[in-house]
């Protein structure tokens, strides 16, 4: 017999639906209809729903949903702002058991389109703001799926109408008390997140129930939130999903106050209206508020926490943060992850340190998640722990709940991922005595501009298709409001010609505009005796360019 089959604790006490339900973030809004019917969970403007209305407008899109014959396995795709629709998608679709696709409103048409055919989008829904990108994406794209236009009551939508139905008319369709579908079992998918605008290399990357449901306990420890916050959405949530906030504020009865477009004004204003608690953001958006203009500015009604991912925080903002009323937490994450999985876990006997060294810890990334099993930084190659001392680099490994199914349709991607039983996260970096990580190179050349990744050799191959350039190469170069922006750093064929105006107005041909160039640098490229060019120089010379 079996050590299981011996094991007491093991003989009769089976999983059952008693015992066993699957995890899923979708029950939160069940329980918090219940408890808290009357709260307000989203604000938009003039617009406003309470639990009880958001729960029955999501059952009446899952409704509408079904109708139409959307259930299990099926991708819904999404092209929306920070507005309540975004919100209702992220509960009503799973609730009919397909799988929500939320895409970057940044991304050209084509790369739109090609994401439309790899998830096979069954039904668009899209905000009219969008209509010219996604109409050239639609025509582009082998699949027709069924376009739903959002049609966003609090602006005047001057967009074109693309499809045969708006919003709010599906959801009229839809049954308020439609019996939604629990998921089978937590491993099913979610959400599906796109990593990369490259079409040559693909990363879908699919998140379960199970992933989605630990981040709704892992986020508010990390990010010390307790009942009914008041969140203002400063973080597109089509970035990993709002980092799953969208289920997060859900769960304590928070409320959702909307936010078409990320200006200082509008955020100050409506932190003071709404008695703002929690915020989330790039660096780009701290940027925007320690600089906006005088007569933009309110004082604060109360000390409004702060999530930052990216690169850290530099001493001086995080001070001129903390003078405007904002306490800043530091985390890093990936898509792979369901967003942010490490913590800078600030000690409260650190406040007794100087300056100097309060600034290096703060610079570090960080500890695990709660719902992260493990972090360390290992030798990619031989997959043992690199020494803990603070100077050894080896590639940040991950394992835990909150970890991807995996690439769609991309198992050779998904396998590397995975090698040897660890996720590889691709970023380099050291561990310290205490465990402490941080980052200190991407092996991938990953630039983070405004929160957006930007892949460096998406952009080089663009230069490259330039008729006068014979070596390019693009790095980060930091940036105060940014974090970091591409500087590209270029190589004239001999007795060819180019102009820093025509390099960038190439680029901004065959990619979208936050991928472009911001600086351009025409020079020898350094380079190995075979030829490899050395990019950690071109980093230093970045700095001063």
């Amino acid at each position: 017999m079996s050590a299981i089959e011996t094991n007491p604790y093991e003989q009769h006490l089976g999983r059952n639906p008693a015992n066993h339900q699957p995890l899923t973030p979708l029950t939160q809004l069940e329980r918090a209809a219940l408890i808290w019917p009357e709260r307000t969970a989203v604000i938009h403007g003039r617009q406003t729903h309470t639990y009880h209305e958001l729960y029955a407008r999501c059952r009446r899109l899952a409704s509408a949903l079904a109708k139409r014959g959307i259930g299990l396995g099926d991708t819904v795709s999404a092209m929306l702002p920070n507005v309540p629709s975004m919100i209702e998608a992220h509960f009503g679709v799973p609730m009919t058991g397909a799988v929500l696709h939320a895409i970057n409103t940044r991304l050209d048409p084509a790369v739109i389109a090609f994401m439309f055919d790899h998830a096979q989008t069954k039904v668009l829904i899209s905000d009219r703001e969008f209509a010219p990108t996604i109409k050239a994406a639609l025509a582009i794209a082998k699949v027709k799926p069924l376009v739903i236009d959002y049609d966003d009551l609090e602006y005047q939508q001057t967009g074109e109408r693309l499809g045969g139905i708006e919003y709010e008319a599906l959801l009229a369709e839809g049954d308020p008390n439609f019996a939604w579908r629990m998921p089978a079992d937590e491993w099913e998918a979610i959400a599906l997140n796109y990593t990369s605008g490259t079409t040559g290399n693909p990363k879908g990357v699919v998140i379960p129930h199970r992933g989605a449901a630990m981040m709704c306990y892992a986020n508010l420890l990390a990010a010390g939130i307790g009942k009914h916050p008041v969140y203002l959405w400063t973080l597109p949530m089509f970035h990993c999903n709002g980092w799953c906030f969208p289920w997060v504020i859900t769960t304590v009865g928070g409320t959702q106050v909307c936010l078409r477009a990320v200006r200082a004004n509008p955020i100050f204003d409506l932190i003071v209206e709404h008695k703002v608690t929690h915020m989330c953001g790039a660096p780009i958006v701290m940027s925007t508020l320690l600089n906006a203009p005088d007569a933009d500015k309110r004082p604060l009604p109360l000390r409004v926490e702060f999530v930052t991912a990216g690169a850290p925080p530099p001493e001086a903002v995080l001070a001129r943060m903390g003078a405007a009323g904002f306490g800043v937490t530091h985390v890093y994450g990936l898509t792979e992850v369901c967003g942010p999985s490490v913590v800078n876990e600030w000690k409260g006997e650190w406040d007794a340190l100087g300056i100097a060294e309060q600034a290096k810890l703060k610079a570090r990334q960080g500890v695990r998640y709660t719902a992260l099993e493990g972090l360390t930084v290992m030798d990619p190659t031989t997959m043992k722990v690199v020494p803990a001392d603070g100077e050894t680099m080896g590639e940040v490994m991950m394992r835990g709940n909150i970890v991807m199914k995996g690439y769609l349709k991309n198992k050779t991607a998904t396998e590397d991922a995975f090698a040897g039983g660890w996720f590889h996260t691709g970023d380099l970096g050291v561990i310290y005595p205490d465990g402490y990580i941080q980052l200190k190179d991407r092996s991938k050349d990953i630039i983070i501009s405004g929160g957006e990744n930007i892949f460096s050799i998406e952009v080089e191959d663009v230069l490259y298709k330039h008729a006068a350039v014979a070596h390019a190469a693009v790095v980060a170069k930091p940036d105060e409001k940014w974090g970091e922006t591409p500087c590209a750093f270029v190589e004239l064929k001999p007795g060819a010609t180019a102009t820093v105006e025509e390099i960038i107005a190439w680029c901004k041909q065959g990619l979208a505009a936050y991928k472009c160039p911001r600086h351009v640098v025409f020079t020898e490229l350094p380079k190995t005796s075979t030829g490899k060019i050395q990019k950690f120089r071109l980093r230093e010379m970045a700095k001063e360019a």
